[in-house]
C-alpha cells in the first residue's frame, strides 16, 4: 500500500474533521440543571410520557430511533443498530428485538432476565456492546433526554419525589403513571439538606456513560468461588462509619455496586451462569419486583435490563441442577449460533480483518475471505439425511444459491431439522488467527486463498485441543471446499480473464436458453438467426447446458420451469433477466463456455515454453485479474499457475 500523497492526506484529514464537526453538531446535547420546582414548569410540560418511561421503554425507543434514517425519517427497523456490526444471525436479533417490543408494551416478558446463549466469539458480547454504546449516543439526544436527582449514585427520576398521595393527581394532569420510589440516599438528603422541601431538590440532565457508571453496568465474575454480592450490592463503607456514627446512615454506605450504575439502563452479565445461586435470585427479583432488598435498609426500588451471556457448556452445566429449573422460567434464553451463510460469514471476517492493523497493508485475493467461511461452515453443519443433499450443497442453500432439487423455499425446513446447527463448530476468531499466522510468517505483503488454506490446515494440525478423528475431519473439509468451491471459482476467474468479451457472450447465451426453453415448453417451433427457417427446440444444446450443473433428465422439466418463472418475475417487474436473476444458471452458463474454451486455455496456460502470442495473452490475462477481479500480481500468477495445474488434471 503506496503512502499518501500530501494533498490527499490533507484532503483525508478535513474530512475527517469535519466528519467529527457534523456528529459534534448533531449531538451536542443541551446540559440542563435547576431544582425540581424549575422542573417540573419547564422540563415536565410537554415531555412527562418520555420522563415517565421504565428502561425497557427506553430501550425499545433507543431501538427505533437508531432504525430511522437522518435525513428524511424514513425507518428502517430496529434491527438497524446491530448491522453496523453483526451479520448472519437475522432470527437471533429479530428474537432480540422482540423481546424489547414486548418488555416496553407492558407484558410479564419485561420481568424477565434476557439471557444469551451460545457458542464463543459468535456475537453476544457485540450484542450487549451495541445495546450499551447505543444507550450512551441516544441519551445525547433530545428523543433521549433523561433526568436525574443530582448526585443520586442511582440517577434516579426526579419525578419520584411527587408523593404517594399526590400521585394520582399527576396522572390526571398529565395522562401518565409515576413507576418509581425514593432511595434511601435521597430520603435522606432531602430531610437533611432540604427540610422535607422536595421543590427545592438538585435535578440534572444525565447522559448514559459506561465509564461514568451512569445507566450502564458491566459485572464479570473473574473467580466465582470468591465473588462478593457486594460487587452488586455494594456494602458499609468503614472510613465513613467513623464519620456518621451509624452503619445504617446512607452516607456511610458504598454504593458502587453494578445494579446502582445500572439503574435506569442496562447491566451487562458476563458469563452469569458462572456466578453464585444466590447472585441469580438477587438479579431475578431484581428482574421481577424492581427492587434489591440489601442490609440496613428498606427495599431499594431499582428498574433496569439484565441482558446476560454465557456460553453453551456453563449452560448444559446448569441444566444438570434441579434446583435451577425455577430460575430457567424468570429468564427469556435466545439461542445466538454462528451464521450458516458462507457470505455472512466471509462480511465478519472482513470486519475483523479491516480492523487489525496487521491487516492493513496486506492483500488478500478475492476469494480468500469466502473460502475460509465455506470451511467455516461446513464444520458447524449437520449431516443431512436427504438422499442428494451432500455437505457442499447445504452450504449452497444455507447461502441462498439454487440447488438441483431443493427449492428455495425448504431452507427454513432443513434448519428446522438440525437445529443445533451454529451452536459448535469452527469459531470466527479461530479463522482470523491463522490467517493472521500466515501472514507473520509470510513475507510477502499478499496471501492467496491457497495460502489460507494450507494456514488453516496448520492450526488445526497444531490444536492441542482436537483429538485426531477431529482433525481428520476439519481437514476433509478443507479438501471440499476447495475442490468444491474454489476450484470452481478460480476458473471462471481466469476464464473471464482470458476472453474479455465473456459476460456478453454469456448474456446471449442465456438469452438463446430462455428463446428454446420457452418454445419447447409451449411446444413451438422457433425461428433460426442464421437461417431464417422455423424449427423445432434445440433439445441438445438445452441438455448440454443443463448437463453442466447435473439436471437430470427427470428433472428438466421442474428445473426449466423454475427458470421461466423467474424471468417472468424478472419482466413483470421492468428488470432484465440476466446471469446474476438466477444461480444455478449463471454456473450452467459460465461452464458451458468454459468447456467451449477449455482447449484455448489449456494452450496458452500450459506451453512449458510459450511463443510471444501466448506470452502477451497469458501477461494479458494476470493484468485484467489484476484490475477488473481483485487479484495483486501475486495471486494473479498463482491462480493462474492453478488453473493450469486443474487443466492438466482434466
Amino acid at each position: 500500500m503506496q503512502p499518501d500523497s500530501p494533498k490527499t492526506g490533507s484532503q483525508r484529514g478535513e474530512n475527517f474533521v469535519e466528519a467529527l464537526n457534523a456528529y459534534s453538531r448533531f449531538h451536542r446535547a443541551q446540559h440542563w440543571s435547576g431544582t425540581f420546582g424549575e422542573f417540573l414548569r419547564t422540563v415536565v410540560p410537554g415531555n412527562a410520557g418520555p420522563l415517565t418511561r421504565t428502561s425497557h421503554e427506553y430501550l425499545w425507543d433507543m431501538l427505533n430511533w437508531f432504525g430511522k434514517s437522518g435525513t428524511n425519517g424514513e425507518s428502517t427497523g430496529p434491527r438497524e443498530l446491530f448491522k453496523r456490526e453483526l451479520f448472519g444471525i437475522d432470527e437471533p436479533l429479530g428474537r432480540v428485538v422482540d423481546y424489547f417490543k414486548a418488555a416496553a408494551a407492558g407484558s410479564d416478558v419485561g420481568r424477565r432476565l434476557l439471557l444469551l446463549l451460545g457458542p464463543p466469539s459468535g456475537g453476544k458480547s457485540t450484542m450487549a456492546i451495541l445495546i450499551k454504546r447505543g444507550l450512551e449516543e441516544y441519551s445525547h439526544t433530545d428523543e433521549g433526554a433523561m433526568y436525574a436527582l443530582q448526585g443520586s449514585p442511582m440517577h434516579e427520576s426526579p419525578l419520584n419525589l411527587i408523593p404517594a398521595s399526590l400521585r394520582g393527581e399527576f396522572r390526571d394532569t398529565y395522562g401518565v403513571e409515576i413507576r418509581g420510589e425514593l432511595s434511601p440516599w435521597a430520603r435522606d438528603r432531602l430531610e437533611r439538606e432540604f427540610e422535607g422541601d422536595f421543590l427545592r431538590m438538585p435535578v440534572e440532565r444525565i447522559f448514559m456513560s459506561e465509564s461514568a457508571r451512569v445507566g450502564v453496568g458491566t459485572y464479570a465474575p473473574h473467580d466465582p468461588t470468591t465473588a462478593d454480592l457486594a460487587d452488586l450490592v455494594g456494602s458499609v463503607d468503614l472510613s465513613k462509619v467513623a464519620q456518621f456514627g451509624d452503619e445504617g446512615d446512607p452516607r456511610a454506605w458504598s454504593w458502587s455496586g453494578a445494579v446502582y450504575a445500572a439503574s435506569r439502563g442496562v447491566l451487562e452479565m458476563i458469563e452469569i451462569l458462572k456466578v453464585k445461586r444466590e447472585f441469580l435470585y438477587l438479579l431475578l427479583t431484581l428482574t421481577q419486583e424492581k427492587n434489591v432488598k440489601v442490609s440496613r435498609f428498606p427495599l431499594i426500588y431499582l428498574d433496569e435490563t439484565i441482558l446476560a451471556h454465557t456460553n453453551l457448556a456453563e449452560f448444559n452445566k446448569f441444566l444438570q441442577e434441579k434446583e435451577n429449573e425455577a430460575l430457567l422460567d424468570r429468564m427469556v434464553i435466545v439461542k445466538v449460533p454462528y451464521t450458516l451463510s458462507y457470505n455472512e460469514e466471509a462480511r465478519i471476517y472482513g470486519k475483523l480483518v479491516s480492523s487489525a492493523p496487521a491487516f492493513r497493508e496486506v492483500h488478500l485475493d478475492p476469494h480468500a475471505l469466502k473460502l475460509a467461511s465455506v470451511f467455516a461452515v461446513l464444520t458447524r453443519i449437520a449431516k443431512s439425511e436427504r438422499e442428494g443433499l451432500d455437505p457442499s450443497k447445504k452450504v449452497r442453500a444455507y447461502a441462498g444459491e439454487s440447488v438441483e432439487g431443493f427449492a428455495d423455499t425448504e431452507v427454513s425446513r432443513l434448519r428446522a431439522e438440525s437445529p443445533e446447527e451454529g451452536l459448535n463448530g469452527v469459531s470466527p476468531r479461530f479463522i482470523v488467527n491463522s490467517i493472521s499466522n500466515a501472514i507473520t510468517r509470510s513475507d510477502k505483503k499478499s496471501l492467496t486463498s491457497m495460502e489460507v488454506l494450507l494456514a488453516l490446515k496448520d492450526s488445526i494440525e497444531t490444536d492441542a485441543r482436537m483429538d485426531a478423528k477431529a482433525k481428520k475431519l476439519w481437514i476433509d473439509y478443507l479438501v471440499v471446499a476447495r475442490k468444491d468451491f474454489y476450484n470452481r471459482w478460480v476458473k471462471e476467474d481466469v476464464h473471464r480473464a482470458l476472453f474479455a468479451s465473456f459476460e456478453d457472450e454469456a448474456q446471449q447465451l442465456l438469452d438463446k436458453y430462455l428463446d428454446e426453453v420457452e418454445a419447447s415448453l409451449d411446444h413451438r417451433e422457433v425461428t433460426d438467426p442464421i437461417t431464417g427457417e422455423s424449427r423445432q427446440a434445440d433439445e441438445r444444446f438445452l441438455r448440454s447446458v443443463e448437463d453442466k450443473i447435473k439436471v437430470s433428465e427427470s428433472g428438466k422439466l421442474t428445473f426449466r420451469q423454475e427458470v421461466v418463472r423467474k424471468a417472468m418475475v424478472a419482466y413483470k417487474t421492468g428488470e432484465k433477466f440476466t446471469l446474476n436473476s438466477h444461480s444455478r444458471m449463471r454456473e450452467a452458463i459460465e461452464q458451458y463456455l468454459f468447456e467451449e474454451r477449455r482447449d484455448v486455455l489449456r494452450l496458452v496456460t500450459s506451453a512449458a515454453r510459450p511463443d510471444d502470442e501466448a506470452r502477451k495473452k497469458i501477461s494479458a490475462v494476470q493484468e485484467r485479474l489484476t484490475s477488473e477481479y481483485g487479484y495483486d500480481e501475486h495471486s494473479a500468477r498463482e491462480a493462474l499457475s492453478y488453473v493450469t495445474t486443474l487443466l492438466a488434471q482434466e
